[in-house]
């Protein structure tokens, strides 16, 4: 998503906010590196995808701690589950959300399902062809 935004917008400056997750509810801050002019800007926040919205829920509060007013904070997203939507919504109500698709759930792994896998194995290509991706219906 980063290439994408940097191909059409140039000389856009970029920050990064790593979050790992840790089993099926914590999350843990891994790295943060963000414009000192933060607070004056308006920010892209982006993440492939939504799924319980507890990733984007730190790393919208991050912001905000920041200074960066929540209506200044548009969170870009290919694939969501409606969980991760009521999450970030009921939490930040004047956050705009951008997403392609909203799929059907989340499974009992708290993955979007149907969904498109692991997408940072398919991102780099690690992703096992025996686990085909099951089209919605």
């Amino acid at each position: 998503m980063e290439n994408a935004l940097r191909a059409c917008c140039k000389g856009i400056k970029i920050g990064k906010i790593l979050i790992h997750r840790e089993g099926d509810n914590g999350q843990q801050l891994i790295y943060e590196k963000l414009p000192n002019d933060i607070s004056d800007r308006h920010v892209l926040l982006l993440d492939p995808i939504l799924g319980t919205g507890n990733s984007a829920v730190q790393a919208i509060s991050l912001l905000i701690k920041k200074g960066v007013p929540e209506s200044n904070i548009i969170f870009l997203t290919l694939i969501s589950a409606p969980q991760g939507v009521h999450v970030v919504c009921k939490r930040f109500p004047r956050i705009k959300i951008v997403t392609s698709e909203i799929e059907v759930g989340l499974n009992k792994d708290f993955r979007v399902i149907p969904g498109m896998g692991e997408f940072g194995d398919r991102y780099f290509g690690t992703d096992d062809d025996d686990q085909p991706v099951v089209p919605p219906k």
